[in-house]
């Protein structure tokens, strides 16, 4: 049964099952995720006893290795759903805690909001439009009403 349960387990990334059987495969298929870092044809060997899968050898000795490489241990995350209806037995869920996307620590996006961009922009701006052509107009009537003087003294 645990060796089912791992070989899917690294087919699937995740699978569903009881409390109890998840903590057993955890024991179970972390030392096995341990020999899959160096590939050699011993510790191919000695997995492929364990798990009698050529696809699951593959998988694990490909993608699950390298993705694991510089973690030193705890390779797996059991996570509680809740109880069962038929009986009531605890169920949750075991996965691979390099292949989550939703659990894996990234840098969120800033939430951008048109709105407040818009009126953050568009405020100073047309702040800082009228008191120049204010300026500018005062300057412009100086210099009208300063030559109508000219031309009466000439």
């Amino acid at each position: 049964m645990l060796s089912n349960m791992a070989v899917s387990l690294i087919m699937h990334k995740r699978i569903t099952t009881t409390l109890a059987k998840a903590k057993a495969l955890k024991k179970y298929v972390e030392p096995l995720i341990t020999k899959s870092k160096e590939d050699t044809t011993n510790s191919r060997r000695v997995v492929f006893s364990y798990l009698q899968d050529k696809h699951a050898i593959t998988e694990l000795f490909t993608t699950i290795s390298k993705a694991v490489a510089d973690r030193p241990g705890g390779y797996t995350r059991i996570i509680k759903t809740g109880f069962r209806a038929s009986d009531a037995a605890p169920m949750c869920f075991i996965e691979l805690v390099d292949f989550d996307e939703n659990m894996a620590k990234t840098a969120k996006k800033a939430k951008r909001t048109r709105r407040s961009s818009k009126k953050a922009t568009t405020a100073p701006a047309a702040e800082e439009a009228t008191p120049v052509a204010e300026a500018e107009a005062p300057a412009a009537e100086v210099a009208e009403t300063a030559a109508p003087a000219e031309e009466a003294q000439e």
